[in-house]
C-alpha cells in the first residue's frame, strides 16, 4: 500500500508540470514507488493511475516497456548484463553464462536466500566498455570479466555477511 509520505513524494513530482499534466510524472511515481517497494505491483500501478487521473493501462504500458520497472519482487542486488549485439559480439553473453553459474541460477531467477536477481538488459550505451552491467538500475560497471564478475558477487555477499 502507498504510504502518505509516498503520496508527498508523487506531489513533489507533479507539480513539476503544468496541472493539466500531471500524467507526465507517471516514470518518477513507478521510480518512487520502486523504491519504497523493490517493485511495481499492478496495485500501485492503480493507485498511480488513480493519482494522476489517467487509466491504469497507461500506466501499465509504461511499467511493461521500461526494463527499469520491476513487475514481481527481485533480489536485493539486481544485476543487468547486456546483451545487445555490441557487447555480445564482446562476450556479453560469456559474461551472463559465467553469472549464472557462479549464483546458480538462469536469466531472469533470483537466487534462494533472495539475494541476488540476474537478468538482461538492452543497449546500456557503453558497447566500447563491454561486457558491461548494470547493478540495481543505478551502478555501470565496465570491462566484466570472470575474474571482475566474481569480485562483484564476492564483495556484496561479504558485504551482506554472507562470504
Amino acid at each position: 500500500m502507498i504510504t502518505e509520505a509516498t503520496k508527498a513524494r508523487f506531489a513533489r513530482e507533479v507539480a513539476k508540470y503544468p496541472a493539466d499534466q500531471k500524467q507526465s510524472a507517471v516514470m518518477a511515481c513507478l521510480s518512487i514507488v520502486q523504491q519504497e517497494e523493490g517493485w511495481v505491483s499492478v496495485e500501485n500501478e492503480a493507485i498511480i493511475a488513480d493519482y494522476l487521473g489517467m487509466p491504469q493501462i497507461a500506466v501499465h504500458e509504461v511499467t511493461t516497456f521500461y526494463n527499469m520497472y520491476n513487475q514481481q519482487p527481485v533480489g536485493k542486488y539486481k544485476l543487468n548484463v547486456c546483451t545487445n549485439l555490441p557487447c555480445q559480439l564482446r562476450d556479453g553473453y560469456k559474461a551472463l553464462h559465467h553469472l549464472e553459474s557462479k549464483l546458480g541460477i538462469k536469466m531472469g531467477e533470483t537466487t534462494p536466500d533472495g539475494m541476488f536477481t540476474l537478468q538482461q538488459s538492452e543497449c546500456l550505451g557503453a558497447c566500447a566498455d563491454s561486457p558491461v552491467m548494470l547493478v540495481n538500475d543505478r551502478c555501470m560497471c565496465s570491462f566484466m570479466s570472470n575474474e571482475k564478475l566474481d569480485e562483484l558477487v564476492d564483495g556484496l555477499r561479504a558485504a551482506e555477511g554472507q562470504a
